[in-house]
């Protein structure tokens, strides 16, 4: 089992920045990758930006060039540091961790952080 505590979350105006962090506590020797979903009101919940253990980074289009997603794997921590943010970057966004436990793969959610962004 790996426990998922997100932070940072709050509102801001348009044009500002936050910073979310993710510590990951439990089975961590297991995790091999961290990312943020997003899930707007009355929308699906959708990919924000996910990393490896190893660094490797993948982006949504919507994130590229205005969030850095970031891992301390000494402190099995994820951050996402959003700027030039928008109205429609509004919503509860949740930490995922991906988990290797022999052959297979388990996936591991926070309990989200609202992020409200005001015109």
């Amino acid at each position: 089992q790996v426990q998922l505590v997100e932070s940072g979350g709050g509102l801001v105006q348009a044009g500002g920045s936050l910073k979310l962090s993710c510590a990951a506590s439990g089975g961590t020797a297991g995790i091999n990758a961290l990312g943020w979903y997003r899930q707007a009101l009355g929308a699906q919940r959708e990919l924000v930006a996910t990393i490896s253990k190893w660094g490797s980074a993948n982006y949504a289009d919507s994130a590229e060039d205005r969030f850095t997603i970031s891992i301390d794997n000494a402190k099995n921590t994820v951050y996402l540091q959003m700027n030039s943010l928008k109205p429609e970057d509004t919503a509860v966004y949740y930490c995922n961790a991906r988990v290797r436990h022999d052959v297979a793969l388990y996936y591991y959610w926070g309990q989200g952080t609202q992020v409200t962004v005001s015109s």
